[in-house]
């Protein structure tokens, strides 16, 4: 990690303590990041089935779950399914010739299988056709301070995941203030493309506070990922319009086809 990381890293602990002090985030100044781009909020069930990860991780789930969920994905235009490693080639074969892409998990969900590991996943994962992965950040790490650890655990993912996209799970459940601004600029540092709250295995998921956070962190850099709870319309709009790109949900079909509530979009 060059000086100039280390810098804004403690710059970034700093203002996070600080903030937490005075009872509000504090984030002007942490290491630039361009600006969020502006997205209207969906107005059909269309619009919002496309920013959604429709995901099935439970891991008694079956061959035939799998198939639902690629139905339902390739029936509603969801953009992505999220499954364990074990269903990615049943997932790739059902959705070949579609713009649903493949999303799988990489030690999840605790995280702490040391970055050899994930990174071997990882490469698997792509290898059997994994367009996206979602990683658990190395928790006991981040909670020593030992940013080297992390970012190396980071980039040995990104490396090992080639052209899929990584979205960084850093269980925001579990973290301070503090450690959420240093787990985005972490990602950031190790050229992830997203960042994600939770993996829903937690006791608490997305919450819009956390979301636009992350959101605040890292600006337009990263994509952000709003998963663990997300079971209403309203719920995923006000996600939405705190900062997430993206969804991760078991009840897509659900929430795109609930019907808005009077004067909500």
């Amino acid at each position: 990690m060059s000086e100039h990381d280390r810098q804004a890293l403690q710059i970034a602990r700093v203002a996070a303590q600080l903030g937490a002090a005075l009872g509000q985030p504090l984030v002007a100044n942490l290491p630039p990041a361009p600006p969020p781009a502006v997205h209207a909020l969906p107005v059909d069930a269309r619009a919002l089935a496309a920013l959604i990860d429709h995901t099935l991780l439970r891991p008694d789930a079956t061959r035939a779950q799998v198939r639902q969920l690629c139905d339902e994905a390739r029936t509603w235009g969801f953009a992505a399914v999220c499954v364990h490693g074990a269903r990615v080639d049943d997932c790739r074969e059902l959705l070949a010739g579609t713009p649903v892409r493949v999303c799988s998990v990489v030690g999840f969900p605790l995280g702490a299988c040391g970055r050899t590991v994930k990174a071997f996943e990882a490469a698997q994962l792509v290898r059997r056709g994994a367009q996206e992965l979602d990683m658990v950040i190395d928790l006991g790490a981040l909670n020593d301070r030992d940013d080297q650890a992390v970012l190396d655990d980071l980039r040995a993912v990104v490396e090992a995941a080639g052209s899929a996209s990584v979205k960084v799970i850093i269980e925001t459940a579990l973290l301070s203030e503090e450690q959420k601004v240093v787990a985005c600029l972490l990602a950031r540092l190790a050229g992830a493309q997203w960042v994600k709250t939770s993996t829903g295995f937690a006791a608490a998921g997305a919450t819009v506070a956390d979301v636009a956070l992350m959101r605040q962190v890292v600006g337009g850099a990263l994509g952000v990922k709003a998963a663990g709870g997300v079971r209403s319309r309203a719920a995923a709009l006000a996600l939405l319009a705190a900062g997430a790109t993206r969804l991760g949900t078991s009840m897509g079909p659900a929430i795109v086809g609930e019907r808005p509530a009077a004067g909500a979009r």
